[in-house]
């Protein structure tokens, strides 16, 4: 059986005529040439190529050969254009989602690497909430989601990605705002804007008052964490929010302080247990991981101009 190194050299002869041509085309040495055909005609028990002057022309007997040799190049040529397509994503969509804490700053950021990596890839982003996660991965509107929430299901597989931590949203004037970190304590004397804690973002951001054994009853209930910020910017109470959904934003009439009690959680990548990722599925995990070690949250406690 010829290997796809002997059908490259052979062609190669084809096409230049000489062994010095083909060792040019192919970057390789004229004798080493010469032993693979010699190898390759010893191989199969005849001649593929007369030889006169130093030039090579194929044998009535090889013409046969030669034509499914040229066949079989252009295959391997059109595989090896498929592999460089996919390598840049071109007639590829991939669809995912993201929670908007995610969404807000992170992934904006790996998908920015994404495309640096695939330029002719295709994407459709969606945004979901925690508990609709399950439905959009299992009805396979898409691949994965960015998620601030471990989820337990025997079809999905979360993969961690990263650790975000929970700050204070302070009412610029409050009398908090000079603090350089916040008690959990101090913030439940004063009213306070949240999500319901049946809600699972609203259950992570309730952490810090249930770790203090304090029993919250919110002034104003919102169900995003947007909401909530924009209610703090209008001076209606203060709020506790993950830091990802205030990363590097200019964020009127609302101060960010870190909690004098630091209260992290995990991110995940949620994915189907049952279907293989696609490579960009994977380089996106990848890009999500890096980005969200990047962050710090000196970035944050910023007083807002």
């Amino acid at each position: 059986m010829l290997t796809l190194r002997q059908i490259e050299i052979i062609r190669a002869i084809l096409l230049t005529g000489t062994v010095k041509g083909a060792a040019e085309l192919l970057g390789i040495s004229a004798p080493g040439i010469s032993r693979v055909m010699k190898h390759t005609e010893s191989q199969l028990g005849l001649r593929l190529f007369s030889r006169a002057h130093g030039r090579f022309a194929p044998t009535d007997d090889a013409r046969g050969i030669f034509s499914q040799i040229n066949e079989v190049f252009s295959k391997v040529e059109h595989l090896q254009d498929s592999i460089k397509m996919l390598k840049r994503g071109e007639n590829r969509l991939f669809a995912f989602a993201s929670v908007p804490s995610i969404g807000q700053r992170v992934l904006p950021l790996a998908v920015r690497r994404l495309k640096n990596a695939f330029p002719d890839l295709r994407m459709t982003i969606n945004q979901v909430k925690i508990e609709e996660s399950i439905d959009y991965l299992l009805l396979q509107r898409g691949e994965l989601v960015a998620n601030s929430y471990k989820i337990d299901h025997p079809s999905l597989i979360s993969k961690p990605i990263g650790t975000n931590q929970l700050v204070a949203l302070i009412p610029a004037g409050h009398p908090l705002e000079t603090e350089t970190e916040v008690a959990i304590e101090d913030i439940a004397t004063f009213p306070i804007i949240g999500i319901a804690r049946t809600d699972p973002y609203g259950a992570i951001l309730a952490r810090p008052f249930e770790n203090a054994g304090l029993a919250v009853d919110f002034s104003i209930e919102a169900r995003f964490g947007q909401t909530l910020i924009a209610l703090v910017g209008q001076g209606l109470g203060a709020a506790v929010i993950d830091a990802f959904s205030v990363l590097d934003q200019v964020l009127p009439g609302v101060v960010i302080r870190p909690l004098a009690k630091p209260v992290t959680f995990r991110n995940y990548a949620i994915v189907s247990a049952e279907a293989p990722r696609s490579i960009f599925a994977d380089a996106l995990i990848k890009h999500l991981q890096m980005e969200m070690e990047k962050v710090t949250l000196s970035r944050l406690g910023q007083r807002p101009a």
